[in-house]
């Protein structure tokens, strides 16, 4: 007769605890052992602690246990540590008769995720044996709070590092907008034979993409093709989103085709640098493709279509596809989709219909979703529709409500409501609301420089301005009216010319028409929406110098070429 020990039922027992849904069938199980020991106790209080959104019920557990070891207190730290509530932590931390490492990190790891740095690095210090958990978790924590000098500090002083280290320390560079400092580190693991994983190049290509440094981007895409992740699929995918986030979609094209073994995320990837550069017929096209292959699409699949048939204006497909999601895929729609939604009615016309999908969403409505209809409002002039997303945003998200003000004082100006825009104007002072400043930013070389409108800094500004009175003229002589409506403040025609005129986006593309080589696109980047006077004004531009430009805004790529924009004026 085949006789279970307890070591075979603690076996069968952790099986259950790494699944959520199980806690019914690891009681049933548990209370079946004969003989429990620590680790089956362990076990059960890790299962009901996975599966009990109530710390509560594994706390009654944990006090009724007839044995406990040290392993029984840590994991209940963590426990109280994953809710949240550090006191209850640190009671049962005081309380531990014998604390060992797995203790210490847990509690200075609980601290700064919950914010609270200077009791971390009280407890750090205090540590009689630092683990390199505790090492790391302290790195973060700097990094999170911005003392990356302290982070650096400790990454030197720390007697042993892991990969899980370098990889804070590339990351928190990353966050910190040091994206040039994370990839020296890569270098520096690579010259000390430490290999770095697909973690590690996401975060320094994260960083590409936030800099919109392709530059970067491709010394990381030489050091991945001479590693042994060249052929590592979750290597590889961060760099076509790199690719296409940096303007570069026919690299990215090329390296999508160049991996043999794509996953969804693979694919996911490529249809959306396809939708957020126009180019919507493209990224249906792929989708089909993957779905020949047998890939089956997930939740981000869809957003990307939708994203894709709003940026092409295809109102019908994109309900099409949103309904198939539901329908014929068992999606759950979230708030992405239907922020997608929104926009692809709002961009269309259709304002009532938006907000009749607002109105019916099967959850309270996030901030972007207003945010979304209210530009849509700005296009098509509906003061009405636009005042009652203001009011949403500003009751949803007050703390963050300066680029709700902009955006309705746009509607007023544009209506010629001046007294409205000096109301919101002095809303805004007396709430202390700080307009977010509009800047763009170009690469050339290795260096990437910005602009801001009217900027009067930049070393070689008297070139830039000369170069766009002369671009100007041309301008005008071809047929450019400036769109005047675009200039919020209420002075002369003479004035709100010059303003437009030195716009950050055309200071950014006045200066690569100086610098960037014949033959090579003109990559500019905004933090900001494109404003409709510079879209129109870069379509007449690019005519003019017979040159290609990408203007990558908030929503979406704009590729100017001969006088047409890849949008179709459709933004």
């Amino acid at each position: 007769m085949n006789v279970k020990t307890t070591v075979n039922w603690n076996s069968v027992l952790a099986g259950f605890a790494k699944q959520r849904g199980k806690l019914k069938d690891a009681q049933e199980l548990f209370d079946k052992i004969p003989q429990p020991d620590v680790v089956s106790y362990n076990i059960m209080l890790s299962c009901i602690l996975l599966n009990s959104d109530d710390v509560v019920a594994s706390f009654d557990f944990f006090q009724r246990l007839p044995i406990k070891d040290t392993a029984s207190w840590n994991t209940m730290i963590s426990g109280f540590v994953q809710k949240k509530n550090m006191a209850k932590a640190r009671d049962l931390f005081l309380a531990m008769p014998e604390k060992n490492s797995v203790s210490w990190s847990a509690m200075i790891s609980g601290y700064i995720e919950c914010g609270q740095l200077d009791k971390a690095v009280e407890l750090f210090k205090a540590a009689p044996v630092k683990s390199v958990v505790a090492w790391t978790a302290m790195i973060s924590g700097y990094m999170k709070f911005g003392k990356v000098d302290l982070a650096e500090k400790l990454f030197d002083e720390m007697p042993m590092k892991n990969l899980v280290t370098w990889n804070a320390m590339i990351a928190g560079y990353v966050e910190n907008s040091r994206a040039e400092d994370g990839l020296k580190l890569l270098r520096m693991m690579i010259g000390l034979r430490i290999r770095p994983n697909a973690s590690s190049l996401s975060s320094v290509l994260l960083g590409c993409s936030h800099l919109s440094s392709l530059q970067l981007g491709k010394q990381v895409h030489q050091l991945v093709c001479k590693s042994p992740l060249c052929k590592d699929t979750t290597a590889l995918t961060p760099l076509i989103s790199m690719y296409c986030k940096c303007g570069d979609l026919e690299d990215a094209c090329k390296l999508f085709l160049e991996i043999q073994r794509k996953d969804v995320v693979t694919w996911n990837a490529m249809i959306s640098g396809y939708a957020q550069h126009g180019k919507g017929e493209k990224a249906l096209r792929l989708f089909d493709k993957m779905k020949d292959e047998g890939m089956k699409p997930d939740s981000i699949t869809f957003v990307a279509l939708l994203l894709a048939c709003n940026h092409a204006g295809l109102v019908d497909l994109g309900i099409q596809y949103f309904d198939s999601m539901v329908n014929d895929y068992g999606i759950a729609a979230k708030p992405d989709h239907y922020t997608c939604m929104v926009d692809l009615l709002g961009r269309a016309g259709k304002l009532v219909e938006a907000v009749d999908l607002i109105k019916k969403m099967p959850f309270k409505p996030q901030p972007a979703i207003f945010g979304t209809l209210l530009s849509a409002c700005r296009v098509h002039k509906r003061l009405d529709l636009a005042e009652f997303a203001a009011m949403n945003l500003f009751n949803l998200n007050p703390a963050n409500a300066a680029g709700c003000y902009v955006q309705l004082a746009n509607i007023y100006a544009a209506m010629k409501k001046w007294d409205h825009v000096a109301r919101i104007r002095l809303s805004m002072k007396e709430n202390n609301v700080v307009k977010m400043p509009g800047y763009s930013w170009i690469e050339v070389g290795t260096v990437v420089h910005e602009f801001r409108s009217g900027d009067r800094v930049h070393p070689e500004l008297v070139s830039i301005h000369e170069k766009l009175k002369e671009l100007e003229k041309k301008m005008k002589l071809a047929g450019y009216v400036p769109d005047l409506e675009f200039v919020l403040h209420a002075v002369g025609e003479e004035v709100k010319e010059q303003l437009l005129l030195f716009h950050s986006e055309k200071l950014a593309i006045a200066f690569g028409l100086i610098k960037v080589p014949l033959g090579t696109p003109i990559r500019v980047f905004k933090n900001l929406r494109v404003c409709g006077d510079c879209h129109r004004a870069t379509k007449y531009i690019s005519a003019i110098e017979k040159r290609e430009i990408i203007v990558r805004d908030t929503t979406r790529f704009h590729h100017f070429k001969d006088g047409t924009c890849s949008c179709g004026d459709y933004w």
